[in-house]
């Protein structure tokens, strides 16, 4: 997962990295003492090495196991469904629905505000104290008895759940170069596509527990996962570093050399960086920002769809329900190896449009496929490009959106206005499966088809865009720094930076 170190001038290692060292009050002898290193040395660029390979051995297997269980614990109804969980409960399809839909609500309600809070309450604290609660809240569902209990459990467990997606995602970008948070964000959420295999496959053994205790086998699901997130979310608190600095595996040279080359990647330092609602109402102004709301609107509606009724999907194929939670597992399977490899190109090549629009040329492909026959098995067969191509997405399109958003609380909103978009696809997709349409969901196919096309349009035009405005600020330099130079700072030095955030002209945009 360690990628190659770029070389970075000694004289940009001054500028010191918001997000990841914000609770350590830098002083100016602690800056100083970072704009020392000479990072292009081949001495320090093994040392970087070695030091990004502890983070991805310590870090990226925790994020992983968090985001693991999160989507685990959301999208787990859809194989209590199959056990047995709508018709127990004596839930219509519109009433199924519903339960799912009133989880997104609270979801998305608290992605903002969790996002913003997070520096402040830290992460060491707040993700551990969420995964315990959530996974107590998971627990709890397995006692529900009726259809208005199930609702407002699932509407706790959204408010508590809404904050960890966001929040990896920034938390990563406090620990990681811009080039190297793909294939990081990919190895993390490709666990909600090994969720989906492992779900299937926990489902499917859990489902011979029915009627023990007394309890059906869709109670027996929400006990054992949810029992695990809480013991997980216990452990947790002794595993998630704050920020880098606080790392209990690298040395102290490694912290300062790992800090010294964030800060040459983003420029933007700590004691400029205070919150304000400017930086919120940057993010809302940012046209690539609402043009990537758009792409992860799309994404969100298919990718929620096959996460919450692909097992149904293949139960209406003619497969009993034990066997429907088995063939679930293939296509998230091959979903989580091709998420991870095309997030490693994309980082690869450092690109973000054209990694998109090859990623989703499965999924077009694949929902052609469901759309033009008849057959059963090639129905299924057309879920192995379906999931893989929209699930490999979402590492690339976060990655996107953190990269060219800047400083901290603007990328900090850009990430969790991305996340709200995709919950409210997510809402949208809860609609869109009711049984009678099944198995072949011929205008829902459809409308995942158009959206998947649409994905690459927007990708596109969002790249021409990023395009045009790296050029525009390249043509007006001196014009854009002119209010912030003076005879010390000609270039407007740091107060530059921190109030044109991503506008600044030496900041350049991914494309």
């Amino acid at each position: 997962m360690t990628s190659s170190t770029e070389k970075i001038s000694p004289e940009k290692s001054s500028i010191v990295d918001v997000s990841s060292i914000a609770a350590d009050s830098l002083s100016q002898r602690d800056l100083e003492k970072d704009s020392s290193f000479i990072l292009n040395t081949p001495e320090a660029e093994e040392e970087i090495k070695r030091a990004v390979r502890k983070l991805d051995l310590t870090v990226i297997p925790v994020m992983t196991l968090f985001y693991f269980l999160s989507f685990l614990d959301r999208a787990n109804i859809g194989n209590a469904r199959v056990a047995g969980l709508q018709k127990d409960l004596h839930m219509s399809d519109h009433q199924y629905s519903i339960a799912v839909t009133v989880t997104y609500i609270p979801y998305i309600l608290s992605e903002l505000p969790s996002n913003l809070l997070l520096r402040k309450v830290g992460p060491n604290i707040g993700m551990p104290i969420l995964l315990t609660i959530w996974g107590t809240i998971v627990t709890l569902q397995g006692l529900t008895s009726s259809f208005s209990g199930l609702a407002v459990a699932r509407a706790f467990l959204g408010l508590v759940e809404g904050p960890m997606f966001p929040g990896i995602v920034l938390y990563l970008s406090g620990f990681y170069t811009r080039k190297e948070l793909s294939v990081r964000i990919a190895f993390f959420f490709s666990s909600a596509s090994l969720s989906g295999a492992f779900s299937g496959l926990l489902a499917a053994a859990i489902s011979n527990l029915n009627g023990v205790g007394g309890k059906h086998a869709w109670s027996w699901i929400f006990f054992i996962e949810g029992l695990f997130s809480v013991a997980v979310g216990i452990v947790s608190f002794w595993l998630v570093p704050k920020t880098p600095r606080h790392s209990k595996f690298l040395t102290d040279h490694q912290k300062d050399l790992i800090m010294a080359r964030l800060a040459a990647d983003r420029p933007f330092t700590n004691p400029l960086d205070a919150f304000s609602f400017k930086y919120v109402a940057r993010a809302f102004k940012s046209v690539h920002v609402w043009l990537m709301f758009i792409v992860y609107f799309m994404g969100g509606t298919n990718l929620y769809g096959l996460a919450l009724f692909l097992p149904s999907i293949v139960k209406q194929l003619g497969h009993s329900a034990n066997r429907s939670q088995l063939l679930s597992v293939g296509p998230f399977a091959v979903g989580f190896v091709f998420t991870v490899f095309a997030a490693w190109c994309s980082d690869r090549i450092r690109s973000r449009s054209i990694p998109l629009v090859i990623i989703l040329i499965p999924a077009v492909v694949g929902y052609s496929m469901f759309l033009g026959t008849s057959d059963k098995s090639v129905s299924y067969a057309a879920l192995y490009l379906m999931v893989p191509g929209i699930y490999a997405t979402t590492p690339v399109i976060s990655a996107w959106i953190s990269n060219n958003s800047e400083p901290h609380y603007t990328r900090a909103t850009s990430i969790a206005l991305g996340f709200v978009s995709t919950n409210l696809g997510g809402i949208l997709s809860t609609w869109l499966y009711p049984s009678v349409k099944g198995p072949r969901f011929h205008s829902t196919t459809i409308l995942n088809l158009v959206f998947s096309i649409g994905m690459m349009a927007v990708g596109l035009v969002n790249a021409a865009w990023l395009h045009y405005q790296n050029k525009q600020k390249e043509r007006n330099r001196a014009q854009i720094l002119a209010p912030y130079a003076s005879s010390v700072e000609p270039d407007g030095g740091v107060k530059a930076w921190v109030e044109l955030g991503d506008s600044h002209p030496d900041f350049k945009y991914i494309l």
